[in-house]
């Protein structure tokens, strides 16, 4: 089995830590190869409030998950929520110096990569940038710009942010349970990865995951992001 196949989650939440181990088949989809939990004594609505206990639980959930899967797990992909998370609408542009030449790639690629250094906020970092409609000069709507032209290439955002010392903490307790980082994803973006559809997406859809101390939400409109927000609030105000 090829160890550039196998992908690894790992969920921090409140009321418990997960991990699974999967494997991408030759059709691109994930087959499961096990997984492991723990309670989560350390995590109270997405944010780490106890270091070592969280450091506990996530190495008790890998032991499990590479019992159960035969994998040994050295890096992962992290799981992000807590009401610390913040989504905005933000407008990007860049100005091309052809108005003759395609649009390229590396045009697209470099209009989001100025999003990424925006301003934000003291204490918050960026998490993830994501188009959703270009304009090129006056033509607005546009949801692929590659190989049109224009001088002035634009872009609506969907900017997610989140507070740089729960982001720290989190890295923390990841690198002291001996694991490297792949990835971090907003957990209502993977969650909406796993399960809804492109049709759903283009029709409309709002993805509500109700955990034990947060509830994510993610909202799609014509194939586009178009919201993402997590609520401090779960099933343990119902069940508590």
């Amino acid at each position: 089995m090829q160890n550039d196949k196998i992908v690894v989650g790992l969920d921090i939440g409140t009321t418990k830590i997960c991990v699974i181990v999967g494997h991408k088949n030759d059709y691109g989809k994930l087959d499961v190869l096990g997984m492991g939990k723990a309670v989560s004594d350390g995590v109270v609505k997405g944010k780490v409030i106890n270091i070592e206990k969280t450091i506990l639980a996530i190495k008790k959930a890998v032991e499990e998950a590479e019992d159960n899967s035969g994998i040994d797990i050295k890096v992962v992909n992290v799981g992000i929520a807590g009401h610390h998370i913040r989504s905005s609408i933000q407008r990007g542009s860049i100005t091309r110096e052809d108005r003759d030449e395609e649009i390229t790639v590396e045009d697209v690629n470099r209009l989001t990569n100025d999003m990424h250094r925006m301003v934000i906020p003291a204490g918050n970092q960026i998490i993830h940038v994501m188009p959703q409609v270009y304009t090129v000069d006056y033509d607005d709507g546009i949801k692929d710009p590659v190989g049109m032209t224009g001088i002035r290439l634009e872009a609506d955002f969907h900017v997610i942010t989140a507070d740089i010392n729960s982001i720290n903490n989190i890295q923390k307790c990841v690198k002291r349970a001996g694991l490297d980082i792949e990835n971090m994803i907003l957990e209502p973006l993977a969650s909406s990865l796993a399960v809804l559809s492109d049709d759903e997406k283009e029709a409309g859809v709002c993805l509500v995951d109700i955990g034990g101390g947060t509830t994510d939400i993610a909202i799609f409109h014509e194939n586009i992001i178009r919201h993402t927000g997590v609520i401090p609030f779960g099933g343990n105000i119902i069940t508590s």
